[in-house]
């Protein structure tokens, strides 16, 4: 939370609401400063080669890899999730990334020559350039301060930016890791700006200030906004916001590792992930079955202190976000759902300690299971065939990702062509965020862009073309001035030689076409 007398956020532990820390608000002028200042050394940056700045990523890494367990407390205690989610769904990805992206960078990132669409044009030869974008602006939410940034701001060095980050109010503490770890690699100053302002004016500010691109994870209603108010300005934005995710148990699939992964994907992180199981539909051959099992495994869990490594799953991260739950859960239960199971809790009475929960005999006239509960709650459904699990898995506006349990890969595949949703998992899911190769993001209201993979990398860059003429003596080409009847035919010609219906036409063409070769050699007067 913000606190106005000193301009500056407090931050607050979840599981304690003990006070773990205070940072300075940023004001307008320096904000405005920090922004001048990275679009002059960004210059710098881009110049650097590349091996170089692959070093200063790699020191970023080292410094990740020496503070594990400090840095995952960190993460717990000012987000409130297990110290296991912190390390396993925030701390290893990164590790990984950074390793992953130094490596494809100089791939991704080199000059790539274009082959010649057709004969007629073969002596121009084309190249695709990756151009740095400029200056970066990344808004991060709170479920996942470290990693979800982090994603962008690696590609985004690499690819020769500077970055303006924006973290999340809510988790403060996290964002001084993140400046401890670049300080660490010692980045020239201005390159790599960590910046504490308030969500609701960082956005237009960053537009005002002429940011090369927007990168925004968060609502679909803030993101609308940011949408608008960058195309007033030409400026291009990425829109990662959120999901309403499916999980389809087909009559063939593993139960066993269902429900397994039906447990993982709902409840980590206390289901406060964008890509986390919300609806689950289950084929009615093996729904029974599943929903023993299920409620003989969620009884068993246990939610509590992020230091406990026995503890299942941690606390949500704001009061506000708990109300949201809360109210989800009462809508469906006052609309005919019924608790299914039910996890137990270290304290009844702490309001951001939320059980994990299965809700049953649900319909899509629930809140639940129209909007993003981001919580611990899976719903389940009974459904009488595939076809009627695809049609309500796509009965939403948001398609971020989904999953198929099935133990037929390749019919697993063949349904995922189906699904409206930007990732699919085969029997697992939520994990893909993790890795760094797979391009993240959705379709419908739940974004537009990706990150991730060499599609993130890419999407750090602006693309410049540049074609050469391999016949620099002539003096003119063939469609140039001065224009006269036997020109136009001649072009007729042209045409034909590639696109005749049959091989006398062409020949024509080419005849036509090879008389007024002698033209491109003399200069107008």
């Amino acid at each position: 939370m913000e606190h106005e007398s000193v301009k500056s956020t407090i931050s607050i532990d979840p599981s304690s609401g003990e006070q773990i820390g205070t940072t300075k608000i940023m004001q307008a002028e320096e904000l405005y400063k920090t922004f001048e200042r990275a679009s002059e050394v960004q210059k710098d940056w881009a110049a650097l080669p590349l091996n170089s700045r692959i070093s200063y990523l790699l020191k970023v890494r080292e410094y990740i890899v020496e503070h594990l367990d400090e840095m995952a407390d960190v993460i717990s205690r000012d987000n409130g999730k297990l110290k296991m989610d912190a390390l396993s769904g925030e701390l290893i990805p990164i590790t990984m990334a950074i390793g992953y992206y130094c490596k494809i960078a100089a791939k991704v990132l080199k000059d790539k020559k274009l082959n010649s669409a057709n004969i007629v044009l073969a002596f121009k030869r084309s190249l695709v350039r990756r151009l740095p974008i400029g200056v970066v602006g990344i808004i991060s939410p709170w479920n996942y301060p470290f990693s979800i940034p982090m994603f962008d701001v690696i590609p985004g060095l690499l690819a020769g930016n500077a970055i303006i980050l924006k973290t999340a109010t809510e988790t403060q503490m996290v964002s001084g890791i993140i400046k401890n770890a670049f300080e660490y690699a010692d980045i020239p100053q201005g390159v790599m700006n960590v910046v504490n302002v308030p969500g609701r004016i960082i956005g237009d500010s960053l537009l005002d200030m002429g940011v090369g691109k927007l990168f925004f994870t968060g609502s679909v209603e803030i993101g609308q906004k940011l949408a608008v108010k960058a195309a007033e300005n030409f400026i291009p934005v990425s829109l990662e916001l959120g999901g309403n995710d499916s999980m389809i148990v087909c009559k063939n699939a593993d139960i066993d590792r269902a429900v397994g992964g039906a447990i993982w994907g709902g409840f980590q992180n206390s289901g406060q992930s964008c890509g986390g199981i919300e609806r689950i539909y289950v084929e009615a051959q093996v729904y029974d079955v599943f929903m023993d099992k299920l409620k003989k495994r969620v009884n068993g869990l246990y939610a509590g202190a992020g230091s406990e490594y026995s503890n299942d799953l941690g606390f949500i991260t704001t009061n506000k976000q708990a109300e949201t739950v809360r109210e989800h859960i009462q809508d469906a239960l006052d609309k005919g759902a019924e608790v299914h199971a039910q996890s137990g809790v270290s304290s009844a009475d702490n309001k951001c300690l939320i059980p994990a929960t299965v809700l049953c005999n649900v319909d899509h006239s629930m809140k639940i299971m129209r909007e993003e509960t981001f919580g611990p709650v899976v719903c389940v459904m009974k459904v009488n065939n595939i076809d009627e699990a695809i049609e309500l898995a796509n009965d939403s506006d948001l398609g971020l990702t989904a999953s198929i349990w099935t133990k037929d890969n390749k019919y697993g595949i063949n349904l995922s062509r189906r699904l409206e949703t930007g990732v699919v998992n085969i029997n697992d899911h939520l994990m893909s965020h993790g890795m760094a190769e797979t391009p993240w993001g959705g379709m419908k209201k739940s974004g537009n862009g990706r990150s991730h993979g060499e599609f993130g990398m890419l999407a750090m860059t602006n693309v410049q073309v540049v074609v050469k003429d391999v016949l620099p003596f002539v003096k003119k080409h063939l469609w140039w001035h001065p224009f006269s009847e036997k020109l136009y035919n001649t072009l007729i010609g042209l045409v034909h030689i590639y696109s005749g219906k049959n091989i006398i036409v062409r020949i024509k063409g080419l005849f036509a076409t090879v008389k007024a070769i002698p033209r491109i050699f003399k200069a107008e007067r």
